[in-house]
């Protein structure tokens, strides 16, 4: 997996766009860990059962169904690393705090992975395609983004 990060020039309500992207991202966690902790003792919760609880999510509220599916699907996927990694503390007897799932309450990204975005042609702009209205954004820095191959 390749990762990327670039700093971005916008408009102001583009930069709300995309603050409202990152709360919706904290809100879909926080509520899969919730479902988590109020259902695991009469269901058996998995990573699948989280996932279509996020797809619940965005039938049930609007702002969330505004936000990319992949990146809505990303944001449980972290919930559920939380969950994973407690689990894996406890069974390899990991001594001192466990480290119990928190709720989160300072996230500062939105992972869109395969759909969501589009990089323009001439590689120096991104194009969110989602319902949150962030647009069309400038990439500022130095990578040549040209030598990667953007499918892979």
């Amino acid at each position: 997996m390749l990762v990327l990060e670039y700093k971005i020039k916008g408009k102001q309500i583009q930069y709300n766009a995309i603050d409202d992207a990152i709360r919706t991202t904290q809100f879909i966690r926080n509520k899969a860990i919730r479902y988590w902790m109020d259902a695991s003792r009469e269901l058996k919760i998995d990573k699948f059962a989280l996932n279509k609880y996020s797809t619940e999510l965005r039938k049930e509220f609007s702002f969330v169904a505004d936000l990319n599916s992949m990146a809505v699907q990303s944001a449980a996927e972290r919930g559920w690393f939380a969950i994973s990694r407690f689990y894996e503390n406890c069974k390899f007897k990991k001594s001192g705090k466990k480290g119990f799932p928190q709720f989160q309450n300072n996230c500062r990204s939105v992972e869109y992975k395969t759909s969501g975005w589009k990089l323009h042609p001439t590689k120096r702009r991104i194009s969110f395609t989602d319902k949150k209205g962030i647009g069309e954004l400038k990439l500022l820095g130095k990578w040549d983004i040209q030598s990667y191959d953007v499918k892979s």
